[in-house]
């Protein structure tokens, strides 16, 4: 859906995310997701009655769910897929992103997870419930591409972990070395999990 076509509401929750992911949620203020988004300052109270915390995580559930829905296109990019084509799939979003306009945005999941995770219940359990609305189509990939069930969660988990944490290191030193650092290190592992038929 283009930003055109959005309402007020979900531009408030698209602009707080990318808000979020590049300034952190103490950063970022209402009044400034109201003038991102294009929207009259009087309808975050009327869209978001819970105040910024609402603002925040439905905000992160929008990224969750944006991440999840990636993976279907990271699939589609790949000729054969295979799980460490599809996590080069998932890092180079970022090379990418970073290669051509710099360092400043990470994952607002993670920035909300810094910020708010300890002194907020309910941003804990909404970056908690991202993170699995991420996880989970990542996981199905891989036993579609003939991980074991057993293992595709746990894999899928080092995938989303070792990106993340890539991210934060590459933001760190602005420099993509450890994004494909890891998509190099962690896809012979990743393959190597696919049960061959015999």
């Amino acid at each position: 859906m283009a930003v055109s076509e959005r309402g007020p509401r979900e531009r408030m929750v698209f602009s707080a995310a990318q808000l979020i992911r590049r300034d952190g949620v103490a950063a970022t203020g209402m009044r400034e997701v109201a003038v991102h988004a294009g929207a009259p300052r009087g309808s975050l109270q009327h869209y978001f009655p819970g105040g910024k915390e609402q603002l925040v995580n439905e905000a992160v559930g929008w990224a969750g769910r944006y991440a999840g829905n990636r993976v279907a296109r990271f699939l589609a990019a790949l000729d054969e897929p295979t799980p460490s084509g599809l996590f080069a799939e998932m890092v180079r979003q970022w090379t990418d992103e970073y290669e051509t306009a710099g360092f400043a945005g990470g994952c607002p999941v993670a920035a909300a997870t810094v910020d708010r995770a300890e002194s907020s219940e309910a941003t804990r359990e909404a970056v908690a419930a991202a993170f699995g609305t991420w996880t989970g189509p990542v996981a199905e990939a891989l036993v579609d591409m003939g991980v074991p069930q057993e293992r595709a969660g746990s894999l899928a988990t080092l995938m989303i972990s070792a990106l993340e944490g890539a991210i934060l290191m590459a933001r760190a030193e602005r420099d993509v070395r450890a994004l494909t650092t890891v998509a190099r290190e962690l896809g012979p592992l990743l393959d190597a999990a696919v049960h061959k038929a015999s």
